[in-house]
């Protein structure tokens, strides 16, 4: 750290670099037992006061957990655990909420080689299932709890356990965008629909059972298009006002 964040730093801050630095210097694994408080707190000349409340901060990001009789524990955190914990679109501008969902479909999109390679029969079967218990509430928008199953599924057919947790915490988002913008987008899939273009999880599924992968991939381009025009009215939108 510069000298400038010490400047600027509170001392917890200050704290909690040092403490990074010292559990480093122990070379720990996940799961590793760390040295109890009193222990930390000599090595780095603080209070123990303090350093209680930098490893609150610690278990709330996920880095360390207390055990019985094992005392402190060096975890691997979920990698968006902290994101998460602040997922919540009424603490969000409006520009962070659609530049979030612009970033999921884009991460959608580019996922799809990977779902298409990985499939296997029973990710079919349970895609299918997801598919015929949806509850489709008109124009290709869903419900939240079958949009959620359905694409949490194809996140999972990657194999990649941090996209899998994108997932988990972009929900609100796409809660917020369904509640608040869910009549346009029925406009825009109405209109869709009139051109053909219209693409629905259970198009999805049999592209993805019956197709290839370019064909998949363009799919999911177009399934996404109802995202891509709400992103780019909001942008027009905006940029009108910053021109009044």
């Amino acid at each position: 750290m510069t000298d400038k964040y010490y400047k600027n730093a509170t001392l917890v801050d200050q704290v909690e670099e040092k403490l990074k630095d010292y559990i480093m210097r122990l070379s720990p694994k996940p799961g590793d037992q760390l040295p109890n408080e009193q222990e930390m707190a000599e090595s780095l000349n603080v209070s123990r006061s303090v350093l209680r409340e930098v490893l609150s901060r610690f278990k709330m990001m996920g880095l360390i957990s207390s055990r019985p009789k094992r005392g402190m524990i060096l975890m691997e955190p979920p990698i968006f655990e902290g994101m998460r914990r602040v997922m919540d679109p009424r603490l969000m501008s409006e520009e962070s909420i659609f530049n979030l969902l612009g970033f999921r479909v884009a991460l959608e999109i580019g996922i799809c080689g990977d779902v298409f390679r990985n499939k296997t029969a029973r990710d079919l079967d349970e895609l299918a299932e997801i598919v015929d218990m949806g509850i489709a509430l008109g124009n290709n928008v869903y419900a939240n709890i079958s949009e959620h199953a359905f694409h949490t599924k194809l996140y999972e057919m990657t194999g990649n356990r941090v996209i899998l947790q994108f997932q988990d915490i972009v929900v609100p988002v796409i809660e917020y965008i369904n509640a608040n913008f869910g009549e346009y987008m029925r406009r825009t899939n109405s209109e869709l629909e009139k051109n053909g273009t219209i693409v629905t999880h259970a198009d999805l599924f049999m592209i993805l059972k019956e197709g290839d992968e370019s064909a998949f991939r363009d799919a999911m381009e177009r399934h996404f298009l109802v995202y891509r025009k709400l992103i780019e009215e909001r942008t027009r939108v905006e940029d009108q006002s910053l021109m009044n």
